[in-house]
């Protein structure tokens, strides 16, 4: 699914087909979670955690801002032609600086750009480093900066599922949908993911590696209305193999701040090391 980042973090309040309407195709549940409204732009401050084999504990800060590209709800003509994401960290010392940025391009290769202060430049992320660790944590750059669409295709493996949050409460109705990696030499080429039907949010999906072994586990773990919208504000990837998890955790989301394209530039990339 395109914008996997936004599946994570930004989820949206759409609906079901009405009665007496035909069901929904496994490609049709898949664009829905893809072109979901999650405002015109947002901002989020975060906390992620990495928890390591024996359990031990490394704390970041980050911030995640993102641009919706023209073409999606209430998105107006002069915005860009794909979605924008840029994240910054702030803590610890040692990643302070380091930053993120993906430009989206319906027409061609998104592009993704890491900067790493120590070094002083900005590395393009090539396509083949998509499914690599992000930062050290058991999400990839896939996850986070978003999936090409039509590099999978979509199988609807359960159409009468169920999800009921962690938390407690009442079980939401839910579709099972399993994407595969168009090209079987990927490093996770299936995922099997759970869609709430009442929002097109994707609240679990399990990763599966090139064995076909169930590697990774996303998990939300805690889902909240901010303004309107649902948002994952608190989720989780765990490692089967490696035996190591990291959490995302929200402490802070603003929607349509009124954010521009010029704050998604290379510069801007970089001004977060200085």
């Amino acid at each position: 699914m395109r914008r996997l980042a936004a599946a994570l973090l930004l989820t949206s309040l759409l609906f079901a087909p009405a009665a007496g309407q035909q069901p929904l195709t496994a490609e049709a549940i898949a664009r829905r979670v893809q072109d979901r409204d999650t405002g015109r732009d947002s901002r989020a401050t975060m906390r992620m955690k990495l928890f390591d084999r024996q359990n031990r504990a490394r704390e970041r800060a980050l911030t995640l801002t993102s641009l919706r590209g023209r073409g999606n709800s209430g998105v107006p003509p002069s915005a860009p032609d794909g979605d924008r994401l840029l994240i910054h960290f702030t803590h610890p010392g040692d990643i302070r600086g380091t930053g993120f940025l993906v430009w989206e391009h319906p027409e061609r290769d998104d592009e993704r750009f890491l900067y790493l202060p120590s070094l002083g430049r900005v590395r393009r992320i090539a396509g083949s480093e998509a499914q690599e660790s992000f930062v050290g944590s058991d999400f990839t750059y896939e996850d986070i900066g978003g999936r090409e669409f039509d590099e999978y295709s979509y199988a609807l493996e359960d159409g009468k599922a169920s999800w009921t949050p962690p938390s407690g409460g009442s079980a939401r109705p839910a579709w099972r949908l399993q994407s595969r990696r168009r090209d079987a030499a990927a490093r996770f080429p299936r995922v099997v993911s759970l869609i709430l039907k009442d929002s097109y949010v994707v609240v679990s999906a399990e990763i599966y590696n090139r064995r076909d072994e169930r590697q990774k586990v996303y998990t939300v773990r805690r889902l909240e209305q901010v303004e309107g919208i649902w948002t994952a504000m608190q989720a989780e990837m765990t490692n089967a193999l490696e035996k190591s998890r990291t959490e995302l955790t929200i402490e802070k989301m603003d929607y349509n701040v009124g954010l521009q394209e010029s704050a998604f530039t290379r510069r801007e990339l970089e001004r977060g090391g200085r």
